[in-house]
């Protein structure tokens, strides 16, 4: 069973499935279904689309370029089939699979990592600025009266009733 890819947004596409747009030219389009087809139409560009894989692979979303992904590569050179050798393969395919989910969310975190600092110092920011709403009037009458500034009368009774 050959699983072929949609031009537009690069997902599987299952037999039977999808729809298969053949050019003039000659070069044959593969979509996996008419909302990527109609996309197709209008002419617009998987890379400004938000919900193509070729969008997020543009903004930095997706892991891109991992060596796991070697293994979906397309080849068309015939193999003689051998058990051993089918057996191995199919326990690698497990064990690139776990790979590659484990790489994902690693990668997935290190990017979340950033918009959590973005958000924290906001956070920051906002509470030094509206400060004034979070702090009972109590405690601002307080600081307040620590901060006073003092007359120069009442310095000088100050000053008087201290030489006393």
């Amino acid at each position: 069973m050959r699983l072929e890819t949609c031009w537009f947004c690069s997902s599987n596409i299952y037999p039977g499935r999808g729809v298969m747009f053949a050019r003039n030219d000659g070069t044959v389009f593969r979509f996996c279904r008419s909302k990527c087809h109609n996309n197709f139409k209008m002419k617009r560009n998987p890379r400004k689309v938000k919900w193509t894989k070729a969008y997020r692979a543009a903004r930095g979303k997706d892991l891109t370029n991992d060596t796991t992904f070697e293994l979906e590569r397309k080849r068309n050179r015939p193999e003689r089939y051998n058990r051993d050798v089918m057996q191995k393969t199919l326990k690698a395919m497990e064990k690139i699979t776990e790979i590659r989910h484990k790489r994902e969310s690693r990668f997935i975190a290190n990017r979340l990592k950033e918009r959590k600092r973005q958000e924290a110092k906001l956070a920051r920011k906002q509470l030094e600025q509206e400060i004034h709403i979070i702090k009972s009037p109590a405690a601002a009458l307080a600081s307040s009266s620590k901060e006073k500034v003092k007359t120069p009368i009442e310095k000088v009774r100050d000053r008087e009733a201290m030489q006393e």
